[in-house]
Order: C-alpha cells, then sequence, then structure tokens
C-alpha cells in the first residue's frame, strides 16, 4: 500500500489523511482544495465538489500518469503491463484517426414513436418483452416497404451521434429473421449511450441488451484485440460482464482470454436454464443473474480452457 500511495502522490501530489483516506486535489476539475478522496486499500476514490468516482484506482494512473507509473503501479498490482504497450499506440485523446462508418436510415423508416405507427410491430415487440420507454430509449421503429418492409429496425449510433448500424429483424413469417446492412460490424453499437467508467454488459445480440442496462451487442460476432470495442475496454480498464449466449462456450472463453491477458476486470453469468438467453427472459430475472454473476479469474478460465480439449 506504501509503494501505491508514493505513485499516487507522483501524480497527484501532496495529500492529508482523514481518517483511512487520502485528500488529494482532484485532477479532474482542478478544484484548488484537496477534495479526491482516495482509499487506497479498497482501491476507490471519489471526489467531492465534481463527483469523479471509480473502483478502479489504475484509471487515475493511466489518464493522469506517466507510462513510468503505468507500469510500476501493474507491477505492484500484481497484473500484466502488456497493456502498457496497448496505450502507447493509443493514448486517450491521441488515438490513430479512424474513418467512421455513417450510414443513412433505410428507405420507408417509421418510427415507433409515431402516433401513427402500425400496431403489427408493437405487438411483436411486446411479446419479446419490450415496452414504451425502451422503443423511445433505443429510438426503434420499422419499415413500410422497401427492402426492409416488415422489419423492425433498430438503430445505432457512435460516440458523435451518427448512425453507424442498424438491425433488421423480421415480424412477419419471413424465413431470413436478420436483413442487416452489408457493412463491418466493427463498431460499437450504440457507444453514444455506453458509460465506460461502469461496468458494461457483453451480450450476443441487440434484443439481449434491451432487456440489460449498459449494455453492448458483439451481433454474432467475436471480440479481438483490434477491434474497436476491445480497444475502448481497454483503454478505459472498464469492467466487464460478459453474458453471450449459453451455447457460445467457445466464443465466451476467448473474449474471457483476451479480456484477463490484459488485466480486465470479468464477471460472467450463469444460466440455470441452457435453452434460454437472455432475450428470452423478463427485465427482473435478467437482473438477477447479472447480480448473481461470479467474478472470473484467470485460473478459472485456464481450468475451462483444460476441460473443453
Amino acid at each position: 500500500m506504501t509503494e501505491k500511495l508514493s505513485i499516487l502522490q507522483n501524480v497527484l501530489g501532496t495529500y492529508y489523511m482523514s481518517n483511512t483516506e487520502y485528500l488529494f486535489k482532484c485532477p479532474y476539475c482542478g478544484h484548488h482544495k484537496n477534495k479526491l478522496s482516495v482509499n487506497v486499500e479498497k482501491g476507490v476514490y471519489k471526489c467531492w465538489i465534481c463527483d469523479a468516482r471509480g473502483k478502479n484506482l489504475y484509471r487515475i494512473i493511466r489518464k493522469f500518469g506517466s507510462i513510468d507509473d503505468q507500469q510500476r503501479w501493474k507491477v505492484i498490482s500484481g497484473t500484466r503491463t502488456d497493456l502498457t504497450d496497448f496505450e502507447s499506440l493509443f493514448t486517450e485523446g491521441e488515438q490513430e484517426e479512424v474513418r467512421e462508418q455513417i450510414l443513412e436510415m433505410p428507405p420507408n423508416f417509421v418510427s415507433l414513436c409515431n402516433r401513427n405507427r402500425s400496431r403489427r410491430p408493437l405487438a411483436y415487440l411486446k411479446k419479446r418483452g419490450i415496452d414504451e420507454i425502451d422503443i423511445l430509449r433505443w429510438k426503434i421503429g420499422y419499415c413500410s416497404d422497401g427492402p426492409y418492409d416488415g422489419r423492425i429496425i433498430i438503430p445505432s449510433f457512435n460516440a458523435k451521434g451518427d448512425l453507424n448500424y442498424f438491425v433488421a429483424r423480421t415480424f412477419t413469417n419471413d424465413y431470413r429473421r436478420y436483413l442487416n446492412p452489408s457493412v463491418s460490424r466493427d463498431i460499437i453499437f450504440n457507444e453514444l449511450y455506453l458509460d465506460f467508467d461502469e461496468e458494461i454488459t457483453i451480450v450476443e445480440g441487440v434484443f439481449d441488451a434491451i432487456k440489460t442496462t449498459n449494455a453492448v451487442p458483439i451481433l454474432g460476432s467475436t471480440i479481438r484485440e483490434n477491434s474497436k470495442l476491445f480497444r475502448k475496454i481497454a483503454m478505459h480498464d472498464t469492467p466487464v460482464l460478459l453474458a453471450l449466449d449459453p451455447d457460445a462456450k467457445y466464443k465466451s472463453l476467448n473474449i474471457k482470454n483476451l479480456l484477463l491477458k490484459y488485466g480486465i476486470q470479468v464477471r460472467e453469468v450463469s444460466y440455470p436454464q441452457i435453452d434460454k438467453d437472455l432475450g428470452d427472459m423478463t427485465k427482473e430475472e435478467v437482473h438477477k443473474l447479472s447480480v448473481e454473476a461470479r467474478k472470473i479469474e484467470a485460473i478459472d478460465s485456464l481450468i475451462e480452457q483444460i476441460m473443453s480439449i
């Protein structure tokens, strides 16, 4: 704890003690008084002025400290330093320029927030446990004609608020359940609404994401080191709740190994029924699973990998 305090002092400056807390000047708001309360033993912090807070002190070290501070903290914490090399390429505010994928809404798109909306897509969504608040929050609509006729449309917006993808799911008897645009799926679905300072729930599909909070669907794909979602998680040191479908064990194992390799905190839901995923559950059932999800350690992932051979 003494070494960690030394690093914090190097990054934040002088401090004084108040009971078990260390009070520093807040680097987020720059208030002239020491209002950033840090509990080194518990690894938490909170500013009493701007309300900046977190459950991982490394976020402060990564954002405001030097590369040397980051490396020392990783060594003291007993985690890998691979992330340091990663950060040197993608430091916050200095990330490589990536051309954003921007789309337009499909032709004949009708918002389900309109008064003259069709009842048939509403009935479909209600059957899947999706209510009016969900429709408003996710800006759900449908198409009444054209190539996406008879399909629910769930749009995705990037951090700037531009449309970068949409999911088109049939609410009729079309044999093709999904007819999504032929563009890259290497996006962060609805990044505009995600908080990477809090635990992110990773799910398979968009209907799974609607059933929980701060969730991102990977759209049937996976997560790799060069994917936009992984980079964002790694740079923010975001805790992850993994809630992929019960039959996606191999994919889940690969994602867990990748996240643990970079010292990302991972929890994983355990399904009571192997044939029932989040999209088939009520929000209350999903919340219960999220609360009961257990933290995954590297040894757990290793044992699971051995058992799957």
